[in-house]
């Protein structure tokens, strides 16, 4: 199998672990992501869009839907008047931790069919073409 084709059936099946955690926890894939990149710190909007790669309209529809959900707030930025940050809420804070350690353990399991050393050669390759390509920081280093 090619570098391409690897590439894109693992990003398939990542994505499919990360759908399945969603629907047994009740949220959508997209509020997933919301929720992990929001365990590390409260955002601006902008900042969220460009995090997410999301255009304006969409994110202002996901953190409306998170919101209603009661998983996040909108608080003022202590910086600027003008602006928002979302946080998780107490509710929002439970709910990503336990689909983030589910979505970790599931997607854990994937190379369960390598060696120690095979995973951690394919764990530095994979993160140097994350690295390479400057992907924004939507899920954390496990443990942190």
């Amino acid at each position: 199998m090619g570098v391409v084709t690897a590439l894109v059936r693992s990003a398939f099946l990542v994505n499919a672990v990360y759908a399945e955690s969603s629907r047994e926890h009740g949220i959508t894939p997209q509020q997933g992501q919301l929720l992990c990149v929001l365990m590390a710190q409260p955002y601006g909007m902008s900042e969220l869009g460009a995090t997410l790669g999301l255009a304006k309209s969409s994110l202002t529809g996901l953190v409306d839907r998170t919101e209603r959900n009661g998983l996040v707030r909108r608080e003022p930025d202590p910086v600027d008047s003008r602006a928002v940050r979302v946080t998780l809420t107490a509710e929002g804070r439970r709910l990503a931790e336990e689909f983030y350690a589910e979505t970790c353990r599931r997607v854990d399991e994937l190379p369960s069919g390598l060696s120690a050393a095979e995973r951690q050669t394919l764990a530095g390759l994979l993160g140097r073409v994350v690295l390479d390509n400057e992907v924004p920081v939507v899920f954390m280093e496990h443990g942190h």
